[in-house]
Formats: structure tokens, C-alpha cells, sequence
């Protein structure tokens, strides 16, 4: 039902794919930020890397509904 509206209002599958792996490289770039705050800071921004993290595989998945809309 969503993926139908969200293929109806132009967005396609390859930019959901794209937008999962830019997902995953903004994970990546955060848990290296990580590595260079204080020891205040770290389990904070470890913690986000790890929500940002959970992003891809989701995202992916509406890629494939997208791609099974009519």
C-alpha cells in the first residue's frame, strides 16, 4: 500500500538503494567520529552510529517493495 503511493509520488527503487548506502557510509563516518571525542562523549556517539546503522537494511527493503510495485 505505501510502496504503491511512494512509486506513484516518483520515487523509484534505485533511489532508496542509493540513499541505503549512503546510509551506510554516514554510519561509518560517525563511528570514526566516534573514535576522536572525549571519553564523555564516546558511548553517545557510538550509540548514534549504531542507530544510523539499523537504517540500511530497512531502507533496502522498500527498494524492493518499490521495485514489485505495478
Amino acid at each position: 500500500m505505501l510502496s504503491r503511493h511512494l512509486h506513484r509520488a516518483g520515487l523509484r527503487a534505485w533511489h532508496m538503494q542509493c540513499l541505503s548506502l549512503g546510509s551506510v557510509g554516514l554510519c561509518i563516518g560517525l563511528w570514526i567520529r566516534a573514535k576522536t571525542v572525549d571519553q564523555d562523549e564516546r558511548g553517545n556517539a557510538e550509540r548514534r552510529a549504531l542507530f544510523v546503522g539499523l537504517w540500511p537494511p530497512t531502507i533496502w527493503l522498500i527498494a524492493d517493495s518499490l521495485e514489485r510495485a505495478p
